[in-house]
């Protein structure tokens, strides 16, 4: 089974961004600074203002920047928590350390997991820092009542965005999470589509070799034997003879490899028409077993080489059958063309069909070659004795 990957996060390479936050936080507290300093503000209350931005960084070295990349919630809250009490005492010594909020509410909801984690940091923030602003002008109720809607109205802001971008990062990750699991599907699948594809074409190959080699070695075994028995009675024209085949058979048997080899189409047809290639076949058969064998082609117009080569397939299977069971003295094949089909009928006169007839790796093979090209197949009985083997395929014009 294919492993499937881990999905990856809203962002991929969420180091390389976390060091912009890094980046942009020491930006946000200088800024703060020089904006404190620019704005008169002087004395104690700067340095203390100075001395909790400088604690913030601290604890942002220590603990936050960790928590960012290790997604460590210990580490991210003990960071918050000296965050909200930093930006909270800065902005009691300053109004304009306000703009540590900015960073902040970001980091908030940078670092806690889950969002509703976020909203009670950021409304401890914001509470925190509406004391602090309160603390700046006296810490009364009118200072109070003068920082709340500020605050409430920053709070708002704050978890709405983080809220809609909280959903967002989600949703990625979901995305990108299906994105993964389908690649991973569509890998396992191609892997399946090539192993069906490897099975498939051994055993086109094997039913190639079967139809053709292993039929011609038969033939030269029983040509061999024949000669060595014509040899042991002296009769040397028929061993010839014998002799003559086996090379012939021989010399067809080497190109039908070479041709599969190429992955060229079946040798009898490269160079001729069905009919032709089926008058050959019966002349070589007859010559090779003796059994009279008498080939009738009917008028037509040629078929898809798909299907020529089925019915060459379907006629060589058909001859070894009769060779190897039939002990007949007379085979007829037929090819013709009607009703939009193409028939071809392989009829002989020996001892037919044996009772429980179990189709044999040939002929099972042979059905679903003809299958493939959306043809059919028949065996049985034929007319006067003997066995009848019909294919009909589609006869589409090539």
């Amino acid at each position: 089974m294919t492993a499937v990957p881990a999905a990856p996060g809203p962002v991929d390479d969420w180091e390389r961004v976390v060091r912009w936050w890094d980046g942009a936080f020491v930006a946000i507290v200088v800024l703060t600074a020089a904006a404190l300093a620019l704005g008169g503000q002087e004395g104690r209350r700067l340095w203390v203002a100075y001395g909790a931005m400088a604690v913030l960084l601290a604890a942002y070295a220590a603990l936050g920047a960790r928590a960012a990349r290790t997604r460590d919630q210990r580490r991210a809250t003990a960071y918050v928590v000296v965050l909200v009490a930093g930006t909270a005492l800065a902005v009691s010594q300053g109004g304009l350390a306000t703009f540590l909020l900015f960073a902040a509410f970001t980091q908030i909801w940078m670092l806690l997991e889950p969002p509703w984690r976020a909203v009670v940091a950021s409304t401890v923030l914001a509470a925190a820092v509406t004391v602090g602003m309160a603390f700046e002008d006296g810490f009364d109720v009118p200072s109070l009542v003068a920082a709340a809607p500020q605050m409430g109205v920053a709070l708002a802001f704050a978890v709405l965005l983080g809220m809609w971008t909280a959903t967002t990062m989600r949703r990625s990750d979901e995305h990108a999470r299906l994105v993964c699991e389908l690649r991973a599907a569509q890998d396992a699948l191609a892997e399946t589509h090539h192993r069906a594809g490897v099975a498939a074409e051994r055993e086109r190959m094997a039913q190639e070799i079967h139809d053709t080699l292993a039929q011609g070695f038969t033939s030269v075994v029983m040509q061999a034997q024949a000669a060595t028995a014509a040899l042991d009675r002296g009769e040397t024209a028929a061993v010839r003879d014998r002799l003559g085949v086996v090379e012939t058979t021989a010399r067809e048997n080497l190109a039908e490899a070479r041709a599969l080899v190429a992955a060229f189409a079946p040798l009898p047809l490269q160079d001729a028409t069905l009919a032709e290639a089926l008058r050959r076949l019966g002349d070589r058969f007859a010559a090779e077993t003796g059994v009279g064998v008498r080939v009738e082609v009917g008028p037509g117009d040629g078929l898809a080489p798909a299907s020529d080569v089925v019915l060459l397939r379907a006629a060589q299977e058909a001859l070894a059958n009769v060779r190897r069971h039939a002990g007949a003295r007379s085979v007829v094949v037929r090819l013709a063309r009607a009703d939009g089909a193409a028939e071809l009928e392989v009829t002989d006169d020996g001892r037919g069909l044996p009772a429980g007839n179990v189709e044999g790796f040939g002929l099972s093979g042979m059905r679903e070659r003809v299958t493939s090209v959306g043809g059919t197949l028949d065996v049985g009985p034929g007319r006067a004795g003997g066995t009848t083997l019909r294919v009909r395929v589609p006869a589409v014009a090539s």
